[in-house]
């Protein structure tokens, strides 16, 4: 008993350490994000498996080993990434090159993007856009100043997110690819990329986004449709406009937990991509502000920790926390103006909320390593000691 106590008391002196508002808003979240999978896909779960709670006991498992891995990067220090950031690229490369082989990825709905890793399904896509952001922030801190006098420092990064996203459009998987490059692009600007780099890759981005849109006849659909569901309701644009009729059917306060009609049956992925909607229609106008009150919350303190970072000049951390910022607010925002009608269909999910272990992972990996930032930076010397010996190193 006396071992026990000692664990626990050092667990929760370790816990006290960590910034609490960020931890807070992140558990919050995950904690609806449970709550709606139960509600979401209970009918869905038991006429498809027989079990009412498949999908709830699957997602628990993944919420438990996030938990775990988050567990890991709260107890590396933040430096590793750094060091290995090169290794890790090369490695999730080789796996997006795996996934899309016969035999080795797995093919749901038409789409080959996960590697089955036995009672588990790693969605390579998910993996990629967090080893992105650390291959990213290592390479700033590499060449920042390069960056800003060698339009070739500015190159090699965009190449390799061009590279990315053609693998990840070959799943196919234009959401990802969209946010991943996205997230990049800003962290290079954050880092001195020049006004009129970054302004060509964008006009070059967004000509070649509406390429890809243009010669895909599903992906123009989707364009079309968004902007009219109503035009096409049984057809192209079903789910889009039952996710609007269970905005509709929320009002201010919501039907209640557990109420939604919406999830019924009428609309398709309700407890993944569209989560959000049954949210929205059982909690209300009302539930629909808390949510995305906790998702300022959470990456207002993201953005603290970076401030910290920069004070420091600890640039691997403040870029690692602005690109991880901005994939979740991205992330976020997408998956609601999707569900709200506001963009386009993409196959998103909602971060710590919408069914989907490899994105749950990746979330609680996230800000974990965000967590363990902010721990370090109270070691002030420790912290500069640190990142003088890695630069020392270059």
């Amino acid at each position: 008993m006396t071992v026990v106590a000692l664990q626990w008391s050092r667990c929760t002196a370790f816990l006290r350490e960590l910034d609490q508002s960020l931890l807070l808003a992140a558990c919050a979240i995950a904690t609806i994000g449970l709550v709606m999978i139960c509600s979401a896909s209970i009918s869905f779960a038991e006429h498809t498996y027989g079990d009412a709670f498949f999908y709830l006991k699957r997602h628990l498992m993944f919420l438990i080993l996030g938990v775990a891995v988050a567990g890991v990067f709260l107890s590396v220090p933040s430096r590793f990434w750094y060091h290995y950031g090169v290794p890790l690229l090369l490695l999730t490369l080789l796996m997006l090159l795996a996934v899309l082989i016969p035999g080795v990825g797995r093919r749901v709905n038409g789409s080959q993007r996960w590697i089955p890793l036995g009672p588990i399904n790693l969605q390579v896509s998910e993996l990629a856009k967090f080893v992105m952001i650390l291959f990213t922030a290592g390479y700033l801190e590499r060449y920042q100043r390069e960056l800003r006098e060698n339009w070739r420092y500015f190159a090699k990064p965009i190449g390799l997110v061009a590279l990315i996203a053609l693998l990840l459009l070959l799943q196919p998987d234009f959401g990802s690819a969209v946010v991943m490059a996205a997230t990049v692009l800003g962290m290079l600007f954050i880092g001195g990329a020049r006004l009129w780099q970054f302004s060509l890759i964008l006009v070059a981005g967004f000509s070649a986004m509406a390429s890809v849109a243009l010669m895909s006849p599903y992906r123009l659909q989707r364009l079309v449709t968004f902007l009219d569901p109503w035009a096409d309701q049984y057809d192209s644009g079903y789910q889009l406009t039952q996710s609007l009729i269970a905005f509709g059917r929320g009002e201010w306060l919501g039907v209640g937990l557990g109420n939604s009609v919406q999830k019924l049956f009428y609309l398709p992925e309700a407890h993944t991509d569209f989560v959000f909607a049954i949210y929205a229609e059982e909690f209300g106008l009302i539930g629909v502000a808390l949510v995305i009150g906790l998702y300022i919350l959470l990456v207002s303190r993201i953005l603290h920790v970076a401030r910290r970072a920069v004070a420091l000049e600890d640039w691997f951390a403040a870029y690692s926390c602005f690109g991880i910022a901005t994939m979740l607010a991205g992330q976020a925002f997408i998956n609601m103006g999707v569900t709200s009608g506001l963009l386009p269909t993409k196959g998103l999910t909602l971060p710590f909320i919408s069914y989907g272990g490899s994105s749950l992972l990746m979330c609680c990996a996230m800000v974990a390593l965000v967590l363990r930032i902010n721990r370090e930076m109270d070691d002030v010397p420790a912290v500069a000691r640190q990142v003088r010996r890695d630069r020392a190193e270059l």
